[in-house]
């Protein structure tokens, strides 16, 4: 049975409901993160780097969190050039994301007011800054060998390229009935599955960044993972779970057929942190630097650092809801059409009141920092 091909991009636009306008989570994250970000750079500005420093970031979306991470590494580069009297590079910064990611929003409302900043706070140190547009599945090939020096991924690499093979029989029955992704109920050939399909494509991933990094070249991710010791972030996916019940529960009251919630399946897979250092290690190129995790409240950063702000549970649940929304709706709408998409996020919502009130909604992440070690056969070397 073919594999249902899902839309993979969030909503467009800069609307109520868009990502753009959701997407203050996302910050969170990336500030999160930003001290192994910070390391990183600052390792890379030791060497003695090119004229132009040349760098990815994949899985940007469009939010208005999209040039986030090169902003933080502009800060570490004029800091570090600075302590070590180093005239700063020329940067060249490629956006990644899928061909139907809303690439126009960043650059008609992210891209002038990031120059004008970058003009106001470093003057000319760095006025040759370079920015573009790679469209592409980062689960293959998107850039020539030898010609990164920086890889950046945050909140991407637990979206699977595909929802895994074999979680329909060959007779058409679903194996993972009344889930939408691994859920306690879900027979081990799913979790199988789900695990293999991670597998297969975060090795690609790695292979290839590799072939693409210079030798010396450093790359730090980030991704949604799953934890032993945290039992309410045992799958990662636990917030999905709150979907796919409040989809249950529409199947319940007659307004989804049960074929068509049987049916649908996301392509998401959080991994362990073992699981992505097994991967890291295998694949054998890449050393690890350092690897850490984090855990966030689902409501993390809806006062955007102002303290002074209060939310109750129903605002902080709504938060959450239409960030989710921003993400995953036209996951929904292209599976079960958009007339049900209100109803089901006000279900989801008071799901979401339930469990920060008992302050059992966390996402739990995974951060890595790496350096490419390892020169592909038949490849020219090119080292920092």
């Amino acid at each position: 049975m073919q594999v249902p091909v899902q839309v993979h991009h969030m909503n467009w636009g800069e609307g109520e409901n868009s990502y753009y306008s959701n997407s203050l989570y996302q910050k969170k994250v990336i500030l999160t993160a930003k001290p192994i970000l910070q390391e990183s750079i600052e390792e890379l500005c030791q060497k003695s780097f090119p004229e132009c420093l040349t760098m990815a970031d994949f899985g940007c979306s469009s939010g208005r969190t999209a040039l986030l991470p090169l902003w933080e590494i502009v800060e570490t580069i004029d800091s570090t050039c600075t302590k070590l009297n180093k005239k700063p590079p020329n940067l060249q910064y490629f956006l990644n994301d899928l061909q139907g990611n809303d690439f126009n929003t960043i650059f008609r409302s992210l891209l002038p007011n990031f120059y004008q900043k970058l003009k106001k706070e470093k003057g000319k140190k760095f006025e040759h800054c370079f920015i573009g547009a790679t469209p592409g599945s980062f689960y293959g090939r998107l850039f020539p060998s030898n010609s990164l020096h920086f890889v950046h991924s945050s909140s991407s690499l637990h979206w699977l390229s595909q929802v895994p093979d074999g979680l329909v029989t060959e007779s058409g029955i679903s194996l993972n009935k009344g889930n939408i992704c691994i859920d306690k109920s879900s027979p081990e050939s799913v979790q199988k599955a789900y695990q293999n399909q991670f597998d297969n494509d975060f090795t690609k991933f790695l292979c290839s960044r590799s072939e693409e990094m210079v030798t010396g070249g450093n790359m730090v991710i980030t991704s949604i993972a799953r934890s032993d010791q945290i039992p309410y972030c045992k799958y990662g996916g636990e917030i999905l779970h709150l979907i796919g019940n409040s989809l249950k529960d529409m199947v319940n009251e007659g307004m989804i057929k049960e074929s068509t919630l049987d049916n649908f399946n996301i392509s998401f897979n959080a991994p362990s942190k073992e699981q992505v250092r097994n991967l890291i290690e295998k694949e054998g190129s890449l050393n690890i630097e350092r690897i850490e995790e984090f855990k966030l409240s689902w409501d993390a950063n809806i006062d955007d650092g102002n303290i002074e702000l209060t939310f109750d549970l129903q605002e902080r649940a709504k938060y959450v809801s239409n960030y989710m929304r921003a993400a995953i709706e036209p996951i929904l709408t292209a599976h079960f059409g958009d007339v049900i998409i209100d109803n089901l996020f006000y279900r989801f919502s008071l799901k979401v009141t339930d469990c920060l009130e008992k302050e059992i909604g966390f996402f739990h992440y995974v951060v890595v920092s790496m350096k490419k070690v390892f020169c592909h056969p038949n490849k020219p070397e090119i080292t920092l």
